[in-house]
């Protein structure tokens, strides 16, 4: 997925999750995305949740950014796995926490 740089300096192709649920992807075609970065140094955010069942859902060691981005369905590329249950929870109310939701 071609993800932009939040300081507009580029845009790096990575691994995102789609965080926007089932009936909002149905209705529009565009689907509400965070990124997955591999660089386990990046600025913390909160909310943002180092990727422990990495293996598990395809990818190299990752950090799931509280970035959210609106891209359009065509452009996601292929799935690469599924978030185990306990990383999807854990990044859950890491995103909840850091949108104040309860």
């Amino acid at each position: 997925m071609p993800v932009g740089f939040t300081d507009r300096s580029g845009i790096k192709r990575r691994p995102a999750v789609i965080v926007s649920s089932d009936g909002y992807n149905a209705e529009s075609p565009d689907v509400m995305i965070v990124s997955i970065t591999g660089n386990l140094q990046a600025l913390r955010h909160p909310g943002d949740h180092v990727i422990r069942h990495w293996r598990a859902a395809g990818l190299r060691p990752s950090l799931a950014q509280t970035k959210i981005a609106t891209v359009e369905a065509p452009a996601l590329g292929r799935r690469l796995g599924r978030l185990a249950l306990e990383d999807l929870a854990a990044f859950d109310r890491g995103l909840r926490d850091a949108l104040d939701l309860p």
